[in-house]
């Protein structure tokens, strides 16, 4: 996090705007509308600066900015045509631990002022750190057409209810669990489209009627195969609610830093030659977290219920007699395929999929080679790559041809996806002079061969992430 967000109270505190032209009648506007008082230092003003002095509504000091005069204020904006003076703006107010912001000059800033949008008593902020305002003001518009004006009516409701609630549930978890509840429920509604009454009688109800909770729940969440943006809407909002975040090692950051800022987040990660924590262990781990009252997310790559032993742990939760609930995810198969632009079925080759482990300790890996040797079908192994030479060598020892296509996709769907192609007879070759490192997946089919032909542009698309990287480049 490059800045640190903050909502400064300015009301009726002094601050001062240097310059007269356009953008710092702009400026000072804003600051008007958060109550402050403004005072204005230019040698000369221009039209909208000129009408707001007129209106009493600014202080207009007619002299050139210098040493000394910033003292007093709360803040300081610079919005003047002059680099000297912008820059010695700057100077003054570090030298006298005065937040400055300089227009359209982050290297002169101690603070940003973001895109806002105001839904009454909300207001929310965008900001790229001074890099692209044109973005900021983009995702502002994006905003502005997914929150409803009603949303400031609902806030100074909640508002009117809080003692009540505070009242009722001692602990503060407690209280935010019922929050989080209402807000869950058709109160939204009600509030946002001017039924107040009726948000009301709900509220009221619910203060009356809902018990403090004696434990807590498991969410069992499919994080997809890496991507955030692949996150289901369903799994956001869970993580958001959470109080502790449980993860695996394949969970990327991205997605693990969508829970809440305040959850407690457990790295359970495990890998082929490193357990940080054995199965049961994370059984009993989801266990004790809920019986302890907290709302636990169990954070899985793709999906919990496909090689995630997500099966497992529900039945160790159900059996502590604790409600769970699976969110289904995007299993790595599809992601990663679609990513790398193979098909996993096609009407002209394949009719089915099967997705197969790959990793296991076996010689003949315990799996039955003749039922997947069969035309017409697509075959993804899962933690395969350490057991690729095995695995081609027993489909081409049952049957299969040596010059069927094949591939291992590496980190699919993330930026540094690579795709590695080939056939059965030269596909372990392949993976020992490229290296790729786990996550990987085989996939085996003719629809591999459809990749070429289909022209598939292989690099995944922008994240929001990579769009503002490239905005501010």
């Amino acid at each position: 996090m490059q800045n640190l967000p903050i909502f400064m109270n300015l009301k009726d505190r002094p601050v001062l705007v240097v310059g007269g032209g356009t953008v710092a009648a702009r400026k000072a506007e804003l600051l008007l509308l958060a109550g402050a008082k403004v005072t204005v230092i230019a040698p000369r003003v221009r039209n909208e600066m000129q009408r707001m002095i007129e209106a009493g509504r600014v202080t207009w000091r007619e002299q050139s900015f210098g040493p000394g005069v910033v003292r007093g204020f709360r803040i300081v904006i610079a919005a003047t045509d002059n680099d000297a003076v912008n820059r010695l703006v700057f100077e003054e107010c570090e030298r006298h631990a005065i937040p400055v912001n300089v227009a359209d000059q982050p290297e002169l800033c101690s603070f940003i002022l973001p895109s806002i949008v105001e839904r009454g008593s909300i207001t929310i902020a965008v900001s790229t750190g001074g890099r692209s305002p044109i973005l900021a003001r983009l995702l502002k518009a994006r905003l502005e057409t997914l929150i409803p004006a009603g949303f400031g009516v609902l806030a100074d409701l909640l508002g009117r209810y809080r003692n009540a609630v505070k009242a009722r549930f001692a602990e503060l978890d407690e209280r935010k669990h019922f929050w989080e509840r209402m807000l869950d429920g058709p109160l939204v509604n009600l509030a946002t489209s001017g039924r107040i009454v009726e948000a009301e009688q709900i509220l009221e109800r619910a203060i009356q009627d809902s018990a403090p909770a004696t434990h807590g729940e498991v969410w069992l969440i499919g994080a997809g195969p890496g991507d955030p943006d692949l996150l289901t809407l369903k799994a956001l909002r869970l993580l958001q609610q959470a109080d502790v975040v449980v993860y695996d090692r394949l969970v990327p950051e991205a997605i693990i830093n969508l829970a809440r800022r305040e959850a407690e987040r457990i790295d359970v990660g495990k890998s082929m030659r490193r357990h940080t924590l054995p199965q049961d262990e994370i059984n009993q781990l989801l266990v004790d977290l809920a019986k302890q009252g907290k709302r636990v997310a169990r954070l899985k790559g793709g999906d919990p219920f496909i090689f995630g032993r997500g099966g497992e742990e529900m039945q160790a939760v159900i059996a502590a007699g604790l409600p769970c609930l699976a969110v289904p995810g995007i299993t790595a198969a599809a992601g990663c395929a679609a990513s790398a632009g193979i098909p996993l079925t096609h009407r002209d080759c394949a009719q089915s999929v099967r997705f197969v482990t790959g990793h296991t300790q076996k010689d003949d890996m315990g799996l039955d080679w003749r039922a997947l040797v069969s035309e017409g079908q697509t075959l993804v192994f899962y933690m395969g790559l350490a057991n690729v030479a095995r695995i081609c060598a027993s489909l081409r020892a049952h049957g299969m041809r040596a010059d069927m296509p094949a591939a291992v996709i590496e980190r699919g769907t993330l930026p540094d996806q690579r795709v590695f192609s080939g056939t059965l007879a030269t596909l372990p070759s392949i993976v020992r002079a490229e290296q790729p490192r786990s996550p990987s997946l085989i996939v085996v089919g003719e629809v591999v061969g459809l990749r070429e032909r289909l022209g598939f542009i292989t690099q995944p698309t922008h994240t929001a992430s990579a769009l503002f990287e490239l905005c501010a480049a």
